[in-house]
């Protein structure tokens, strides 16, 4: 009989943990699409972000935007990886139009990664170094991730022509257009962080 009650609280323990966890990945979710109702791609937006908020714990609309930024940055780092072998291989077949096309799409990745590396730096410094700042920090970032999104749309439309084979091109093209729509979502969300501070400071100093 013992055995049985102690069963039974178990059980009951892990129905309310199973409950409790679904209140706080609904709770987190609910946040999670306000926050990115602004961006062109939101169920991304939401799918990139879940992992990192829960019930108690609900990122800052900064954070948010950091956070989005970081999955971009990896995202555009493997996409590198790729493209790195990729380019290996058409040097390997001595075809020198494939291999430029790719060496274009490496040097589009290369300018990428590094205009994000810049722009999460830069989130990390806004509002540490007084507010007379934050507008420079913000046109920074903005500019960066901007040309990040250039770079992509460059190798999909222009650099990717008929050098490369259709097998290849769309593998390409689809890892590059995953990090546009992370880069796209980035910035909608800093947007989204930058006006909001802007509304606080508004109301605190009218």
């Amino acid at each position: 009989m013992a055995q049985m009650t102690f069963s039974l609280l178990v059980l009951a323990l892990a129905i309310l943990g199973f409950f409790g966890s679904v209140e706080s990945r609904s709770r987190a979710r609910t946040y999670l699409e306000a926050q990115c109702q602004t961006t062109l791609y939101p169920d991304l937006c939401v799918r990139t972000l879940l992992p990192y908020a829960n019930k108690y714990d609900l990122p800052s609309p900064q954070k948010l935007a950091q956070i989005s930024l970081a999955t971009c940055l990896a995202k555009a780092q493997y996409t590198k990886v790729y493209l790195d072998s990729l380019a290996k291989q058409f040097n390997k077949t001595k075809n020198p139009g494939e291999y430029q096309a790719m060496e274009d799409c490496v040097r589009q990745i290369n300018n990428g990664i590094n205009q994000i590396t810049q722009s999460v730096k830069e989130i990390q410094e806004m509002g540490k170094d007084g507010e007379e700042k934050f507008a420079w920090h913000e046109s920074n970032v903005q500019s960066w991730v901007s040309a990040a999104l250039t770079d992509a749309t460059t190798c999909m439309d222009g650099v990717l022509g008929d050098e490369i084979g259709s097998k290849a091109k769309s593998m390409i093209k689809a890892r590059f257009l995953n990090v546009k729509e992370l880069a796209s979502n980035s910035l909608a969300m800093f947007n989204r962080f930058t006006a909001r501070h802007r509304a606080s400071r508004a109301i605190k100093n009218p």
